[in-house]
């Protein structure tokens, strides 16, 4: 005989476990995936400055930028088609990253993971071996498909292997490896940029297939997350022995029996995309959408992918701005280990409003400085310049601490189970649709805005970080599977999907 009894859920501070070797070894492979994505960003703002690259494939540019002497400085590097190359990835990245989530929900975050390693793989192999502009833009394509399929299943993979105090920790590690990705990739170009004979951006192109193959490889041995066991084969025992080694403790009931509620909960829907426009689940896919967006509208893409664009308009030479954009990609790294550090202590919100004011604060002194001192024709002053340079420093330093990091975290942590898959692709989504806006329009905006384009994105800032000020409540501390409780506790949210909890029940079998 059948019966229906409420379950209740166990509070995050009943979990045991400890920190251990097998859930960081996992946890560092998965985020690989950051690498390749970090890697790509880098890689394809030095080879756009690289004269043969542009001679090559670019030849209007090329000409533009070395013959043209009436031509605006903010103007010099304005075409669609250089900017296709850069942002068709990103179009291949959404489309990819809703297929990700019908993989990661049926398969597994493993096996999506795995697949976006090898679509890189593929892109990479082909954009060195590029000898027309049609194969340079269909490896882009596949690298776009890979970065879709990794974007959407590394975090969620992070977030659901770390330890619920960790979690903040452990999730930032894949804009850690992002950057660490945009400084290798900048390594490479300011090495590539000098071999003779031109073929320098082969090898920058080529050499994307170093991280893919260590992801791909590495994904092989992956284990899946309890989470994603439980949703998908109900295997209750495999699921709790896979805890029990993630946790390193043989005491992991309460945090079972909070996966297990939630898996009961996802059971019945069967189109998440459906499900996820309820009212009761607003919230998130409020934040599904704004947080994405706001993380592209910072700006930050503008000056990774365009760094060297950026630091030669303001008359540094070939070399120096590839040296330049490798000294903010340190930056960027050692900011994102810094929020590592402190982003389960401090918390979510502090970050994001202290680094919003920041990068609000800099962009209005850059977009001074360059309204004030840069015509349309020369360069400044050195010591200008500089003081331009620390300023973008400061302002990376400022989204590496928040943004950055944080853009990827708190997507991946907000999602109950049931709408997780189809919650974290649109996360993903919105964000390659809005970098691939950006990164298509910014050439066109530098020429038409100037100097105003830090004006235009700063104002953005100031959008975003009243925004979380006002809207977005804190979750650090608080178990992945018990998130729904910071939307009934909100001041706003509460209005929309109640305060009281739904009482949930499962059928248990009688002895």
């Amino acid at each position: 005989m059948a019966g229906r009894l409420p379950v209740v859920a166990n509070d995050g501070e009943q979990y045991h476990g400890k920190l251990t070797c097998f859930v960081i070894l996992a946890c560092m492979m998965a985020a690989m995936g950051g690498l390749i994505f970090g890697y790509d960003i880098g890689i394809s703002g030095g080879v756009t400055s690289m004269e043969p690259f542009l001679k090559k494939f670019f030849h209007d540019v090329y000409i533009k930028m070395k013959e043209d002497k009436e031509i605006s400085n903010y103007c010099k590097f304005d075409s669609h088609l250089l900017t296709s190359f850069t942002s068709s990835l990103y179009v291949a990245g959404l489309f990819s990253s809703f297929f990700a989530s019908s993989v990661t929900r049926a398969f597994g975050r493993k096996a999506s993971i795995l697949l976006g390693g090898a679509n890189f793989l593929a892109g990479a192999t082909l954009g060195g071996a590029a000898s027309n502009i049609y194969m340079l833009i269909l490896g882009r394509v596949l690298l776009g498909v890979g970065v879709g399929l990794a974007n959407q299943a590394a975090p969620l993979y992070l977030s659901e292997m770390a330890p619920t105090k960790y979690r903040g920790g452990f999730n930032n590690s894949f804009q850690l490896s992002v950057n660490i990705g945009v400084l290798i990739a900048n390594l490479v170009n300011y090495g590539t940029q000098k071999v003779k004979g031109g073929w320098g951006w082969r090898v920058s192109l080529a050499m994307a297939a170093v991280p893919a193959s260590m992801l791909t490889l590495g994904a092989l041995f992956l284990p899946d997350t309890p989470n994603s066991l439980i949703q998908r084969t109900n295997d209750r025992e495999k699921a709790k022995r896979m805890l029990q080694r993630v946790r390193g403790t043989d005491d992991v009931q309460a945090e079972l029996d909070d996966l297990i509620l939630a898996s009961e909960i996802a059971k019945p829907i069967k189109h998440p995309f459906k499900n996820i426009i309820q009212r009761k689940y607003r919230p998130q896919l409020v934040m599904s959408i704004a947080i994405p967006f706001f993380q592209q509208v910072t700006g930050i893409n503008v000056i990774a992918f365009y760094a060297p664009v950026l630091f030669r308009t303001i008359g540094l030479g070939e070399s120096a701005a590839l040296l330049s954009a490798v000294v903010t990609a340190s930056v960027a790294i050692a900011t994102t280990t810094l929020s590592m550090l402190i982003v389960d202590k401090v918390g979510r919100r502090r970050l994001l409003i202290f680094g919003g004011i920041q990068m609000f604060v800099t962009q209005m002194i850059v977009g001074g400085l360059i309204g004030a001192n840069l015509g349309d024709h020369g360069g400044v002053s050195k010591a200008i310049a500089f003081v331009i340079l620390v300023m973008i420093g400061i302002y990376i330093a400022s989204f590496g601490l928040s943004w950055g990091p944080l853009g990827w975290l708190i997507p991946s942590e907000i999602f109950p189970m049931e709408i997780r898959s189809a919650g974290q692709s649109i996360t993903v989504a919105v964000g390659l649709f809005f970098t691939f806006l950006i990164g298509q329009t910014f050439l066109s905006m530098l020429c038409h805005f100037k100097y105003g384009i830090f004006f235009f994105f700063g104002v953005w800032v100031a959008i975003m970080t009243t925004f979380v000020y006002f809207l977005l409540p804190e979750t650090k501390n608080l178990p992945i599977e018990k998130m729904d409780r910071v939307w009934r506790e909100h001041w706003f949210w509460k209005r929309i999907v109640g305060t009281e909890n739904n009482e949930v029940t499962i059928k248990v079998e009688e002895a």
